[in-house]
């Protein structure tokens, strides 16, 4: 198993080969129509991310000690932005989650390149996957 900063590197890497902004939305865009659709019955309420202005699912199960995110929007670049937080996160201890800083957001350009609102929900994302963290590391995960 790659470690989260691996991970992460190898992403960065992957958006370095495109130069034009409208190639790596297409390629946040690729990434999320690759993802397996969440399951209907995880599309409830209590899985919907506040904060994002798109509706973004966000499902946690405990694995063997690990954790494994799975997640679903209705809006295509940011199914692609909780794709890349999922393929960096998910499969991961609750401490490793925790411990983890997410560089590569910075590192693509997201950051600058997201609205105000996209950026938030990108926050939110990030910090509902601590929180789940969280809360089975509480549950001696």
């Amino acid at each position: 198993m790659k470690s989260i900063n691996e991970i992460q590197d190898e992403i960065i890497e992957e958006f370095s080969d495109f130069e034009d902004w409208m190639d790596k939305y297409q390629l946040l865009i690729d990434l999320g129509n690759e993802q397996q659709p969440l399951e209907e019955q995880y599309k409830n309420e209590q899985n919907l991310i506040d904060g994002c202005q798109s509706r973004v699912w966000l499902q946690c199960d405990a694995e063997d000690g690990k954790l494994v995110f799975r997640a679903e929007s209705d809006a295509l670049i940011v199914k692609g932005i909780v794709t890349l937080l999922i393929k960096v996160l998910s499969g991961h201890t609750p401490d490793e989650i925790l411990n983890s800083e997410l560089y590569f957001i910075e590192q693509i350009g997201l950051k600058e390149h997201l609205s105000p609102t996209r950026s938030n929900g990108l926050l939110a994302m990030v910090k509902q996957m601590r929180m789940y963290a969280l809360a089975y590391k509480a549950k001696g995960l």
